[in-house]
């Protein structure tokens, strides 16, 4: 089991910036493969970014590839989620989500692991 909580989310005016954070508890993260995912209202949850066990491997979805940047640190068992540029489009739920395995996982269904989510608002 893991349990994840998310942190780091508010309200920030468009072309601002917000750190998100992921930490988990439970069984060793250093195992894990963790993404981040999105849901704005009457939207499906979408991904938005993911990387792998390691580091060392990283991938974006397009509407944030070169704005949004995820990271670890497995010794302080948390992962982020660096959001620079921010546009009023950016907002949503977003949620962390983890999964064991040594390989990159972008889709949503493949994750068995979900954080309760954080809010993040971009106003124009």
């Amino acid at each position: 089991q893991v349990q994840l909580v998310e942190s780091g989310g508010g309200l920030v005016q468009a072309g601002g910036s917000l750190r998100l954070s992921c930490a988990a508890s439970g069984r060793t993260f250093s195992s894990t493969a963790m993404g981040w995912f999105r849901q704005a209202p009457g939207k499906e949850r979408e991904f938005v970014a993911a990387i792998r066990w390691s580091g060392d491997s990283t991938y974006y979805a397009d509407s944030v590839k070169g704005r949004f940047t995820i990271s670890r640190d497995n010794a302080e068992n948390t992962v982020y989620l660096q959001m620079n540029s921010l546009k009023p489009e950016d907002t949503a739920v977003y949620y962390c989500a983890a999964k064991f395995t040594t390989r990159m996982v972008v889709g949503r269904y493949e994750y068995d692991y979900w954080g309760q989510g954080t809010q993040v608002t971009v106003s124009s």
